[in-house]
Parts: structure tokens; sequence; C-alpha cells
């Protein structure tokens, strides 16, 4: 292994799965319900990182659970026509587990949707620990997710890399003290990452091997 660093935590939409459409979706749903032609697709992008009741707070705080619950059923009922997995990520995943690294998710998401994507992915036989939305009182930007992670996994925040597409998980890192990891393909553009200075940015998650100076086998 590479230098000091043998963790490796992983935000999961928009990294290391695609479900940017998914959310979209979802999004525009939900949204359409309540404010039938308002909102459109570019309006929605910004709502993807913080939680939804952070996003449905914002714009109506007495329907916001309402709103939800409308979205949370929507993407349940069409997440496994939608997401994929992410180019180069099953492999690195593969990789880093067999070189020893210990690995774990951090998301916003509730756990049950997470168990959802990796089985779908076929990335749920990786992982070491997931942190959830379910499993924490503050989420990502606070760095209580990636303490917690790192705890289970008996890791130092010096030993690890956060690795996300959003500015929640690069300041989660951050604000946890590991070393952080933007990924290019984010739908909030590379500049935008790139202006969150980032230790990495990625423009495939095999990156990290070379990162890391993995040797492929």
């Amino acid at each position: 292994m590479n230098g000091k660093i043998n963790t490796l935590l992983f935000d999961l939409d928009g990294t290391l799965i695609d479900t940017n459409e998914l959310i979209i979706s979802s999004f525009l749903h939900t949204l359409e319900i309540y404010y039938p032609g308002k909102y459109q697709r570019e309006d929605v992008i910004p709502f993807m990182g913080p939680t939804l009741m952070e996003t449905f707070g914002g714009i109506d705080v007495n329907k916001a659970e309402e709103m939800v619950a409308k979205y949370r059923a929507f993407n349940i009922a069409n997440h496994d026509n939608i997401v994929t997995i992410f180019e180069g990520v099953y492999d690195t995943i593969k990789t880093l587990k067999e070189n020893g690294y210990k690995i774990g998710i951090v998301t916003t998401k509730l756990s049950d949707v997470v168990n959802m994507g990796l089985r779908l992915t076929k990335l749920d036989e990786f992982f070491d620990v997931i942190v959830a939305l379910d499993h924490v009182k503050n989420a990502k930007p606070d760095p209580e997710p990636v303490l917690m992670a790192l705890e289970q996994l008996g890791s130092s925040p010096e030993e690890a890399i956060m690795v996300g597409d959003n500015s929640h998980d690069i300041l989660a890192g951050k604000n946890a003290g590991t070393k952080t990891a933007g990924v290019a393909w984010t739908l909030k553009g590379r500049d935008f990452l790139a202006s969150l200075q980032p230790d990495y940015l990625l423009d495939n998650m095999s990156d990290l091997l070379t990162i890391l100076e993995v040797e492929v086998k």
C-alpha cells in the first residue's frame, strides 16, 4: 500500500452508481404534483447532494415530509429500471478489496435504498461498512458520518480518502480530516468540484489505483 492510506470511503449516488436520471426523475415527478409546470431538469440538479428533508424543507417546510414520501415511493418503484454502475467502478472496488484496503460507503441515502443499489450493481459483496442517513444525527457535510465509518473500520482520518461527486462529500472529508477525491463525472461539472480543492480529481475510478500505486493483477 502506498504511504499511510489504507481506507477508502465512497459516496454512492453519482460516485459509484449512476442514479442521476433516477434522482432527477424523482424530483420532477414529486414537484410536478405540488407545483405543476414550475420545475425543469436544470432546476433540480442543485438539489442533488443535500438530504431530501433539507431540499423539500427549503421549498415548503409544512409539506416536506409528504413530498419526501412521494419522492421515495417513485424512486424505489423505478430504481432497478434506471440505475447503472459507472465505468471502471466495479473492477476498481474489487481490486482495492483484493489488495487489502478497507472500504466503506458514506451516503445521505437511507440504508434500504443503498442496499438496493449495491445489490443491483453487484457491489454488495465488497464493502466493510455502510454509514447511511438513518445511522447518523448529522449528515454530510458534517464530519459525523465519515468519522463513524472510520471508527467502525478501525482507521484514522490520516489513513483515509473520502471520494465523492458533490460539495457535501468533499467538505465532509475535509471536516473529518481525511484526504479527498472528487469524481470528474459529476453532474455538477469538473470545474465545480475543482473549485472545492479536493486532493485528487479522478477522471475514472481506476485513477485511484494509480494514486495508491496498486498493481493490477
